[in-house]
C-alpha cells in the first residue's frame, strides 16, 4: 500500500502531516510493503482555491490512500473517484500515523468532511 503525505519538509518519516493538502510544498510517499520512501514536489502549489488537481499535484504518482490535516470537497471527490482513500491525519509524525493507518485508527474523510477556506481549522 502506498500512502501519500503532505508535508511542509521532507524529514522522512518524521515529518509532520500538513494541514491542506493543495497548499503542501512538498508530498511523501510511503510504500507500507518495501518501506520505501518518496519525495514528490506539489506539481499544482499555484492552483485557485477549490481548482486543485490531485493528479496533478502528485505528479501523476499512483497511491493508495493520503493522509492530510485538511482538504477540499473537490479534491476528496477526484479522489475517491479514482479509488483513492483520504484519512485525517492525528498530532504527531507520519510515523505516528502509520502505525494509527495499520491499525484501523485515522477516520476516513469523505465530502461531508471538509474544508470550505484555506484558512479553516479542519475539525
Amino acid at each position: 500500500m502506498k500512502v501519500c503525505f503532505p508535508v511542509k519538509s521532507n524529514e522522512g518519516v518524521n515529518s509532520i502531516p500538513y494541514n491542506h493538502f493543495g497548499s503542501a510544498p512538498v508530498f511523501i510517499i510511503c510504500d507500507l510493503e518495501s518501506n520505501d520512501i518518496k519525495e514528490i514536489k506539489n506539481g499544482d502549489l499555484g492552483h485557485e482555491h477549490g481548482k486543485c488537481q490531485p493528479i496533478k499535484a502528485l505528479s501523476g504518482e499512483t497511491v493508495d490512500a493520503i493522509v492530510v490535516g485538511g482538504i477540499g470537497q473537490g479534491a476528496i471527490s477526484k479522489l475517491n473517484t479514482m479509488g483513492i482513500r483520504v484519512y485525517k491525519a492525528e498530532e504527531g509524525s507520519i510515523k505516528d500515523n502509520i502505525d494509527l493507518l495499520n491499525q484501523s485508527k485515522l477516520k476516513e474523510l469523505d465530502i461531508n468532511h471538509t474544508c470550505t477556506s484555506h484558512s479553516c481549522e479542519h475539525h
